[in-house]
């Protein structure tokens, strides 16, 4: 994983555990080389990210009579747990995968911040278990390529993949604020740390006082996450989140700051200007890119960094993006985070608008309405009206949390059932992977369960998956401020009404940042970081697409009904119907499939389900080969 940590490498043996890390030096560059041990050598760690709170842990845990060796912050890690045990990371402010290996003991122990910023996947068998940041260091060791067809399911519904689950059946995810401690050959999992439960109520304190306190806990944030012996920029989109980073981030520092905004040349897709604006506003180091897709130089280039199938197409803009920070800057930060904690998703609006809906007379809600949306021609502009108001109608009349669900649906079950008809042998279905988190926040108001579901769903398994794979694919570090876990918990105990006024999104960070941003930006159409998938798919991409979803290579390949597949590039093509989301959902996975899966034996999809056909030799993974063999150069796996 060179990509992940150009700049060193370090192994650990101590009979039974291995330990191995890729470093991308961001603090302490001369001695803070991993792994890291305590002072007789008896723990080990490696961590990937930061702990953004290591001074005053370090001062802390010197008072207390522990010897440092190295300036890392790292090396917390290792005392903290000589200190609490497995309760350590209850103390980390951070974003980090910590593997960790008590010797005398026989301890082992996986952690995951609190937010999922940093990935951590691990496979348990009879004989061993392995861990990775990307599953491709674990396919290295000899990970199972084995298609769960859970996995493949809900990748079909989301074009991502919740957690635990991965597109792999040996492999698991670590869900965000949980750890694994492995002792004496027995495994506990456990959560450490969760969202507030406790409210504030609604006339707690006027909306100015609250508005300060965001202002101030942000910049507290932003402070904690420019700790870098390196150069540190920000990507700025012209949306809100971002321009609210580069306002208070001028605030914090008397550097000069480096921002970076990249573009299409796609007017409806385009927010340079805001970007722009912004820039000019603070001063800042602004570089700006203008980008033409070129099909077989990304594509290819997507596949490898995603070991499992991922279809968010904002991945593009973002590879690009910290492509072109990383010609400056060694850590940028994001506003990611920003639409979950202030609700600044259309989807908010819909479920609203749901309720108002549903209480119409039936001939209305069920039959005139939807006939005269179904008849609206098809717009490829970005967040046309034709394609919200059908997604509207597909959950309209359902309860709220199966509402929220067919907004974010990609395939749904009818729609899979003729793609694959193996999806109909899968107990349960897609939903119930956003669902079990909806009903555990059951007892709160509407709104609150579906920004919490979506920040232990859509925001660590797609938001900031794809944030740290386009950053690190560019040796990069991504930082995101929002997601400070502590920033986190104050604005989720902050009552709903101020984040959403009505149907005003994002009502309490806009009165916060009155002062500081532009009204365009305050109060613009959203128009969030995508690319012109539609039309692309028509015209640049529309060969591409051609060769990788042939009915021949679909056939080949033994998991899709190419008929089905055929039919819907038609009708997008025809401009009938937008089925851009699908079609590039499916052009990943072959994509995918072509790098990392498997080739079947036979074609039934019962084999699938049981695996039959996967074999158990290297011989029958798809794409053996030179390509193989320049995957793992390249990846250093």
């Amino acid at each position: 994983m060179v990509h992940r940590g150009p700049d060193d490498e370090g192994i650990f043996t101590d009979g039974v555990a291995g330990l191995g890390i890729r470093r991308l030096s961001v603090i302490d560059l001369k001695t803070g080389g991993q792994p890291l041990r305590n002072e007789n050598g008896t723990i080990w760690t490696v961590t990937n990210g930061e702990i953004y709170n290591y001074k005053q842990l370090r001062a802390d845990l010197e008072e207390r009579g522990h010897t440092f060796y190295t300036y890392s912050d790292v090396e917390v890690v290792l005392h903290l747990y000589e200190e609490h045990g497995d309760r350590f990371p209850e103390y980390l402010n951070g974003m980090f995968g910590i593997a960790l290996w008590d010797a005398p003991n026989r301890t082992f122990i996986l952690v995951r911040d609190q937010i999922g910023v940093k990935p951590l996947y691990y496979s348990i068998d009879n004989e061993r278990l392995l861990f990775g940041s990307e599953l491709k260091s674990m396919l290295a060791a000899g990970l199972s390529r084995e298609i769960d067809p859970r996995g493949l399911s809900d990748y079909l519904s989301y074009n991502y993949i919740p957690a635990p689950a991965t597109i792999f059946r040996s492999a698991k995810k670590l869900e965000p604020g949980h750890l694994m401690v492995v002792r004496n050959g027995s495994m506990q999992m456990r959560k450490y740390w969760d969202l507030p439960m406790d409210v504030d109520p609604p006339d707690l304190m006027p909306e100015e006082e609250y508005a300060d306190m965001i202002r101030e806990a942000l910049k507290r944030s932003i402070r904690r996450q420019l700790m870098a012996d390196v150069p540190v920029g920000l990507f700025l989109s012209g949306g809100v989140d971002s321009s609210t980073l580069g306002a208070l981030y001028a605030e914090v520092t008397n550097e000069p700051i480096r921002t970076f905004t990249i573009d299409f040349g796609e007017k409806n897709f385009s927010e340079v200007a805001k970007a722009r604006m912004v820039a000019a506003q603070y001063g800042t180091i602004h570089r700006e890119r203008t980008v033409t897709i070129r099909p077989m130089e990304i594509l290819p280039r997507l596949a490898h960094l995603f070991d499992e199938p991922f279809a968010d197409s904002s991945a593009i803009p973002t590879y690009y993006l910290s492509q072109l920070a990383r010609e400056d800057v060694t850590v940028a930060l994001g506003g990611d985070g920003g639409d979950e904690l202030f609700a600044g998703y259309h989807t908010y609006t819909a479920g609203k608008l749901n309720g108002i809906y549903r209480s119409m007379p039936g001939l209305l809600s069920r039959t005139i309405v939807p006939r005269m949306i179904n008849c609206l021609p098809v717009s490829h502009k970005k967040d046309s009206w034709d394609f919200k108001a059908k997604k509207f109608m597909q959950g309209a009349l359902n309860d709220p949390a199966r509402a929220h669900f067919m907004w974010k649906v990609i395939f749904d079950e009818q729609q899979k059932s003729l793609l694959c008809p193996f999806s109909q042998t899968i107990a349960g279905e897609s939903f119930d992977s956003m669902n079990r988190y909806f009903m555990s926040y059951r007892n709160m108001d509407q709104l609150r369960q579906w920004q919490f579901t979506d920040t232990k769903v859509y925001l660590p398994d797609d938001i900031l998956t794809k944030v740290d794979r386009m950053t690190m694919g560019n040796s990069l570090e991504g930082r995101v401020p929002f997601l400070d876990h502590e920033f986190v918990e104050i604005v989720a105990r902050m009552p709903s009404n101020l984040k959403m006024k009505g149907l005003a999104k994002k009502y309490i960070l806009k009165r916060a940042m009155k002062e500081h941003l532009p009204r365009e930006i305050l109060h613009g159409k959203k128009q969030g970081f995508s690319v012109p998938m539609a039309m692309w798919l028509r015209n640049e991409l529309r060969d591409v697409t051609a060769d990788y979803l042939a009915p021949d290579a679909i056939r080949r390949q033994g998991i899709f009904n190419e008929k089905y597949v055929s039919e819907i590039i038609a009708r997008h093509n025809r401009m009938e119907v937008d089925f851009s989301r699908n079609i590039w959902g499916l052009l990943v996975f072959m994509l995918w499939f072509d790098n990392y899966g498997r080739e079947p034996v036979t074609r039934s999809a019962d084999s699938w389900m049981t695996g039959d056909t996967c074999g158990a030799s290297a011989a029958t993974i798809s794409g053996l080969g030179a390509r193989r063999s320049e995957l793992c150069r390249t990846s250093g796996a």
